[in-house]
């Protein structure tokens, strides 16, 4: 019965990509729907890609600023994740799990300090050349 499941997990095509694609939907929606962090991140990208569209100069630009907002959304992601299971390993406060999410957290205020140079050097571009 393992081996059928590892097999199928392995097939390649549509199908698979399909199936791929309802799992990381329903991740989407779980995140949304369960994390207000993931929710006021992603109240953000979707402010900063018209935002990207105007500031930038180039498609390059644009992509870039589109980018580093997105990855805020991703390591969110990550941390979250790390978090749940975290919570169904070990309910009770260990030093531990503690660390573990303090990492995770840690992981996130780096992409927000990334984004936020991205975007702060295109302004300074933006308003002094």
């Amino acid at each position: 019965m393992q081996q059928e499941a590892a097999r199928r997990k392995n097939e390649g095509g549509w199908r698979h990509a399909f199936v791929a694609f309802v799992y990381s939907w329903r991740g989407l929606r779980a995140a949304w729907r369960h994390e207000v962090a993931f929710r006021q991140e992603g109240i953000v990208f979707l402010l900063a890609v018209p935002a990207a569209w105007l500031l930038g100069r180039s498609p390059a630009e644009r992509a870039l600023l589109v980018a580093v907002t997105l990855a805020v959304l991703v390591v969110e992601l990550l941390n979250s994740a790390i978090e749940a299971v975290c919570d169904l390993v070990h309910p009770d406060a260990h030093p531990l799990v503690g660390r573990a999410k303090d990492l995770g957290s840690a992981a996130v205020l780096l992409s927000i300090a990334c984004a936020a140079l991205v975007w702060g050097g295109v302004l300074w571009m933006r308003v002094f050349d």
